[in-house]
């Protein structure tokens, strides 16, 4: 049963994380992150921005959860851990950045039940909230807070394609929380959102 929902994990990442990655440095990440004894151990050689393959091994969990892995198409620049579905147990989070015209980033969640199994969180995609994505042209940040997951990006003016200047830029800071999903699954779902200038 185990082995199913693996695949499953596997082939919903393969189906829908297809990134690419801008100016995100080709460094081979291999990080082992806890909480307490659990967590998990995050292999990518990021060497090509068309596709890499991701290889997680589950630490402190059950016995019987195993490594998997798949492919991307982008490069991964970090990866966190927290409890962000707030059940007592760590969850894995790590960000991509795309090769495209518009160098946007994304996020993988890694969500454990129990410690006996992993399932995926879903990361909604931007272009679908029709307030969120006015003025976005990528260069995400990202980073979790209090079991929350923060994206931060430019605003720019709908009709320029300039890049903001360092300083004065107006940003906008969008906080998500993980809620339950279809099917068993759970999502993260944009909570609040505000602008403020960057000095």
């Amino acid at each position: 049963m185990r082995k199913k929902y693996l695949l499953v994990i596997l082939h919903f990442f393969i189906g829908t994380v297809l990134l690419t990655a801008q100016g995100v440095p080709a460094r081979r990440i291999d990080t082992t992150i806890k909480i307490g004894k659990a967590g998990y151990r995050l292999v990518c050689s990021n060497k090509n921005p068309e596709k890499n393959q991701v290889n997680i091994t589950p630490v402190g969990f059950d016995k019987e959860v195993r490594d998997f892995g798949f492919e991307v198409k982008g490069r991964i620049t970090k990866a966190e851990v927290d409890d962000i579905n707030q059940d007592g147990f760590p969850d894995l989070v790590f960000y991509l950045y795309t090769n495209d015209s518009i160098p946007k980033g994304n996020v993988i969640g890694i969500s454990s039940d129990k410690n006996e199994s992993c399932s995926p969180i879903i990361f909604p995609d931007i272009y679908d909230d029709p307030k969120l994505r006015v003025g976005y042209k990528g260069k995400d940040e990202f980073f979790l807070m209090e079991g929350y997951l923060v994206r931060r990006f430019p605003v720019y003016n709908t009709d320029s394609t300039k890049t903001p200047a360092t300083t004065g830029t107006l940003m906008r800071q969008v906080t998500y929380r993980v809620v339950p999903g279809d099917r068993g699954t759970s999502k993260f779902m944009a909570m609040k959102s505000y602008e403020f200038t960057k000095q």
